[in-house]
């Protein structure tokens, strides 16, 4: 089951990130058959990192907090906030006319 992990730093966190970075991408090479995509998230000016996205493939939530747990940032206490939401890949669609598949289950619900 795929996941959202939202997570943002605290606002005096960057130095604290850098210490921790090499720590975090040795943790995320070593799970990386779980994750589906992930990267940091920017200032809207895109010169310094802000938090962490990404998605993750395990079977329940309890797996996903566990994953966090250990999570070198998350241990560190880079975080000021994360969110965990079940998460479904419509785009790019992973299977051919899943789109329209979609919509026409949408349609055959809720007709125009």
């Amino acid at each position: 089951m795929a996941f959202l992990v939202l997570c943002v730093d605290k606002p005096d966190g960057l130095a604290l990130r850098k210490r921790t970075r090499a720590v975090h991408l040795e943790y995320m090479i070593r799970h990386k058959a779980w994750v589906v995509f992930g990267g940091p998230l920017t200032s809207d000016e895109g010169d310094r990192t802000v938090g962490s996205l990404m998605v993750v493939d395990f079977p329940d939530r309890p797996t996903v907090e566990a994953f966090l747990r250990d999570e070198p940032y998350t241990r560190a206490g880079l975080f000021e906030s994360v969110i965990i939401r079940c998460w479904r890949q419509v785009v790019p669609e992973r299977e051919p006319n899943f789109l329209e598949n979609e919509l026409a289950r949408e349609r055959a619900v809720q007709p125009i």
